[in-house]
């Protein structure tokens, strides 16, 4: 019976640090977006310039940025009570 209880629970073990490995791996491939593709065209680029220059998606708006910083720190924040 002990040994039927080690089996089983070895197994169920098992089975869920495949579930974990699976779920990091899908969260890693999310979160840097795959792995990067370089082709002959981007070794011709670095061979040529020493470096490669990649667009941004969406640049940054430092307008946008510096507004809501201002925001920020315009808020009122409470002051801490004396009583801790």
């Amino acid at each position: 019976m002990i040994a039927f209880f080690w089996l089983v629970f070895g197994i169920g073990f098992a089975a869920l640090m495949v579930a974990a490995g699976v779920t990091l791996r899908a969260r890693r491939r999310d979160a840097f977006g795959g792995a990067p593709v370089v082709d002959d065209d981007l070794i011709e680029q670095i061979i040529q310039r020493g470096e490669v220059f990649i667009e941004e998606d969406e640049p940054l708006d430092l307008d946008e940025i510096e507004q809501e910083e201002e925001r920020f720190w315009s808020e009122r924040w409470d002051e801490p009570s004396g009583d801790w």
